[in-house]
């Protein structure tokens, strides 16, 4: 996890306060002095107060406004800056591409619980209150979301879609087939797939739709895997422009999972399957811009502004080309020959998504990293936000600088991490912003973040549901990030 800038006296003493008396004997809590930046996209607040009771807010304004009750315990914070809890749109807590790799399953098969606590852990410490966590071992999943939500383990709040619909979870290739036995095989594959692996594509929309049905009921939100990846990951189709499901069979995946009252998302590689996820009825898709030799139409960008449809960016910070690119404005435009080798339209296609004003959402795609598999894919290699590998707990700082390099403004940054995402997944009355009736979640900043987004950085407080986070202490228990992991001996031990 990214360490944190130097604290002052003050703010050390305010952490102090919190944590010793606050969440545990007083019911009720007002912050008091700070400049407020709510989410909403309007001036922010000066001389602000958050009145906390429990785990709700119930006053949020200027101080010459805004009551205090007299048994509030007031924290002085002046000088800081307060912003809603982050946001991830798109992690993976069970890391991906770690599990990839069957000496990491074999090693940590009866830890994968664990694991995924590590990583709401260090996203909670890094600000993040509310992730959704969108493939993955899904009964794990939900008995670690579960028990956050109850109180037992402390960690971001957890919305859980299970494996990418359609995907072969773990086992895709021959050579991994004949490196596993096929109890393990079957053991690993069924905590992702349940009954909506690769077989799928066999079935008429109806049965489709009487499956897609069943599997929402267990799941918070769906995400379907509407193109494969390039060759060998999560594919046995392997190009990443080759459709798995046919329109109608899209069609009635949108119809299940809305009447069950959820959201649908998409995995695509390809400007047309983006298109037709957009036509046929998706709420949102992750990595819109990533369609590879292929350019976003016109069309598709005007149809997704009629449909309020949101996009998942997964942006790594630009490179010195394209940088040069961003400074010249000179792309892969219209002219350039689709299928290209060598040639992306991902820088274009984000830019010309955010001026046009397609609603871009914070995510990452992060998790822990198993230290072996780092090393194989290196610094530059896959892992979180297309290619980071940086992992929770820093890849967020990195999606925002990577939007701010692609034309959005620190505002808008801010409202891509809290109150989009709230509304792509509809939970918008819940979180996201700072409003009276909502969870009690923010962060308090030492620096001003509409000035420069790396001061998004000067974290001094996390507050979940009314309760300051002891920073310091997260993860309550180091698996990926353990010494043992990390500097192994003759013999890696964990």
């Amino acid at each position: 996890m990214q360490e944190n800038p130097s604290r002052s006296a003050l703010c050390l003493s305010v952490i102090g306060l919190l944590l010793t008396s606050l969440p545990i004997q007083a019911q009720v809590t007002a912050y008091s002095g700070a400049t407020i930046i709510d989410g909403n996209g309007g001036a922010p607040i000066e001389n602000g107060v958050i009145v906390v009771e429990g785990v709700k807010l119930v006053a949020v304004g200027a101080a010459r406004r805004t009551s205090v009750p007299d048994n509030a315990e007031v924290i002085d914070v002046s000088g800081r800056y307060i912003v809603p809890g982050l946001i991830d749109g798109n992690v993976h807590f069970f890391p991906w591409p770690s599990w990839t790799y069957i000496e990491f399953l074999a090693r940590y098969e009866g830890e994968f619980e664990s694991i995924i606590e590590e990583g709401a852990q260090i996203a909670l410490a890094s600000g993040v209150t509310t992730v959704f966590d969108s493939m993955g071992p899904v009964r794990p999943l939900i008995n670690v979301r579960d028990r956050i939500n109850r109180g037992e383990v402390e960690g971001s709040r957890m919305f859980i879609a299970g494996d990418i619909v359609g995907f072969r979870a773990v086992f895709t290739t021959v050579e991994s087939i004949k490196s596993a036995s096929t109890a393990f095989q079957a053991r690993i594959n069924e905590m992702f797939e349940l009954n909506v692996g690769p077989e799928l594509v066999w079935m008429s929309p109806d049965q489709v739709y009487e499956e897609m049905f069943e599997f929402a009921q267990i799941v918070d939100f769906v995400k379907i895997g509407v193109t494969g990846d390039g060759p060998p990951l999560n594919s046995e189709i392997g190009q990443g422009n080759v459709l798995r499901f046919s329109p109608d069979q899209l069609r009635a995946m949108v119809r299940a999972v809305h009447d069950n009252g959820k959201i649908i998302q998409s995995h695509t590689g390809s400007a047309e399957s983006l298109h037709i996820v957009v036509d046929t009825g998706f709420d949102m898709a992750q990595h819109c811009a990533h369609t590879g030799a292929s350019r976003i139409y016109d069309a598709t960008i005007k149809l997704m502004l009629k449909n309020n449809f949101y996009c998942g960016t997964q942006w790594a910070p630009l490179d010195e080309h394209e940088l040069e690119q961003m400074r010249t404005g000179t792309y892969p435009g219209p002219e350039t020959p689709i299928g290209t080798d060598g040639v992306r339209f991902d820088l274009e296609n984000a830019v010309r998504m955010i001026k046009a004003g397609v609603p871009q959402l914070m995510t990452t795609d992060t998790g822990t990293i198993d230290p072996d598999v780092r090393g194989d894919w290196g610094p530059g290699g896959l892992g979180g936000l297309g290619g980071g590998a940086s992992g929770v707990g820093e890849d967020h700082f990195l999606n925002m600088r990577a939007m701010f390099q692609r034309g959005m403004t620190p505002m808008m940054i801010l409202q891509a991490g809290t109150r989009n995402v709230a509304a792509a997944y509809q939970k918008l009355d819940e979180f996201g912003t700072l409003e009276a009736g909502k969870s009690a979640d923010f962060v308090v900043l030492s620096r001003n973040p509409l000035d420069d987004i790396e001061n998004m950085r000067s974290i001094e407080v996390v507050v979940k549901e009314g309760q300051v986070v002891d920073r310091d202490a997260m993860p309550r228990n180091p698996i990926l990030t353990s010494p043992e992991a990390i500097n192994p001996g003759e013999v890696r031990t964990r």
